[in-house]
C-alpha cells in the first residue's frame, strides 16, 4: 500500500497527468492521444460504481451508448460480454440485487463493452470471496486467450503469481523491478533452498550437512533438514547418495521455489510515501 499503483493506473487511464514522464497504449500517447487511448482501454477502478435503477442490461447499454455504439450491434454485444462473465441468467435483474462477486463481474462486462485491446483493472479481486476470486481468474485467463493485453494492479501476490506472465514491483513511487515472473525470482534466487527427510541418525546427518561448505543456514525440524546451497543438481544427488552410504536412509528432498512474496520482501523495505 502507498507505492504508487493506483495513482500510475490513473495516469494511464487518462485520469491523471503525471507530473514527469510519458507512457503509451495501443501505439497511443496517454497525454496528447487521450481520445484513442480512451477507445482502446477498458478502465475497472478499484471502487466502482453501479447505477441501483437499473437492469443488468440497461446498465451495460448505457456504457455502449456512451462508446458510440449503434443500437443494434449493442444487444449482440451486451449478450455477448454477459455470457463471457457468466451473467446471462442475470440479464433482467436489477443491479443492486447482485451480490459483490456478481457486481465485479458486470463492472468487468462494462470495461469490455467497446472491444477494448487493452484492459487496466485495479484490483480486481478486492473484497471477493474465495470462490469468486476464482471465477475471476477464470475469466481473465479466457480474456488473455482471446488475445487482451492485461494489467493488474494489485498487492495480493499469490494471485498475481497464478495469473500473471509478467510483474512489475513498485516502492514510494519507483519502479524497483520488472519482467517475467521467472527472471523476477531468479533475482532472488542466488541461493537454492531444499529440505530433505532422513529416516536415520537425525542429529548426526545435520552436523554432517552442516560441516558442507557448500551449504549455508542449516537448520533441523525432527527428521526433517532444511539447508541453502550454490551447487548444481549433480551436487544435490551427491549430497543424496552420500546421504544414503552414511546410513541416513533419505526419503525425499524437496527444493523450495522462491515466491513473489520472498521476491517483494527482497526487493522493497516497506516504507511508504
Amino acid at each position: 500500500n502507498g507505492a504508487g499503483k493506483t495513482t500510475t493506473i490513473r495516469f494511464l487511464a487518462t485520469l491523471l497527468e503525471p507530473t514527469r514522464g510519458r507512457a503509451t497504449i495501443n501505439g497511443f500517447d496517454v497525454v496528447r492521444e487521450t481520445n484513442e487511448v480512451r477507445r482502446s482501454i477498458g478502465f475497472m477502478p478499484d471502487s466502482y460504481g453501479v447505477y441501483n435503477g437499473m437492469r443488468v442490461w440497461e446498465f451495460l447499454d448505457f456504457f455502449g451508448l456512451a462508446y458510440g455504439i449503434p443500437r443494434g450491434r449493442r444487444q449482440t454485444l451486451i449478450d455477448d460480454v454477459l455470457s463471457l462473465v457468466d451473467l446471462s441468467e442475470k440479464r433482467d435483474d436489477f443491479v443492486n440485487a447482485l451480490s459483490r462477486g456478481m457486481k465485479q463481474r458486470l463492472c468487468l462486462a462494462r470495461t469490455l463493452i467497446h472491444d477494448p485491446p487493452v484492459l487496466i483493472l485495479d484490483e480486481p479481486a478486492s473484497g471477493l470471496d474465495p470462490r469468486a476470486r476464482v471465477e475471476i481468474k477464470e475469466i481473465l485467463r479466457e480474456l488473455a486467450s482471446m488475445g487482451k493485453t492485461i494489467l493488474i494492479s494489485s498487492h495480493i501476490l499469490t494471485e498475481l503469481a497464478d495469473t500473471c506472465s509478467s510483474v512489475a514491483i513498485m516502492e514510494r513511487g519507483e519502479l524497483v523491478a520488472s519482467g517475467s515472473i521467472e527472471k523476477i525470482l531468479a533475482q532472488v534466487a542466488a541461493n537454492r533452498t531444499a529440505s530433505i527427510r532422513v529416516l536415520l541418525e537425525h542429529e548426526r546427518a545435520f552436523r554432517w550437512l552442516e560441516a558442507q561448505h557448500d551449504l549455508s543456514e542449516v537448520t533441523r525440524e525432527g527428521d526433517r533438514i532444511r539447508f541453502g546451497f550454490t551447487g548444481s543438481d549433480e551436487r544435490m544427488a551427491a549430497l543424496v547418495s552420500q546421504l544414503a552410504q552414511r546410513g541416513h536412509q533419505p526419503v525425499w528432498i524437496e527444493e523450495h521455489k522462491p515466491s513473489l512474496e520472498t521476491a517483494f520482501l527482497t526487493m522493497t523495505k516497506g516504507k511508504l510515501q
